[in-house]
């Protein structure tokens, strides 16, 4: 099923309200508290920046590795595969459920 939640998640310090998939709740969870973890660590190694620089360079970080991800994938050939690969995964949950 697709039963969706609504959580708020702490970013930056900022509260943000989210409707998810129940299923993905504790992925979204995780993700945040990595994109905090980064913040902060942005924060600790550049302390003459505001809390706005280190969002803004923790974004270019995770966008840098998506595209590089990108890159190789279709370098790879392997979009067609891993569409394959979700549907099965798709479908293993749903029966899960």
């Amino acid at each position: 099923m697709n039963e969706s939640m609504n959580i708020t998640v702490l970013i930056g310090g900022r509260p943000y309200s989210l409707s998810v998939k129940t299923r993905e709740e504790h992925l979204i969870r995780k993700t945040v508290k990595e994109i905090n973890d980064k913040v902060n660590e942005f924060q600790l190694t550049y302390s003459q920046r505001d809390k706005q620089d280190c969002l803004s360079m923790t974004l270019l970080t995770y966008a840098v590795d998506l595209a590089k991800l990108r890159l190789a994938f279709a370098q790879q050939g392997a979009e067609e595969k891993i569409d394959e690969l979700n549907e099965l995964l798709d479908n293993a949950l749903q029966h899960n459920d």
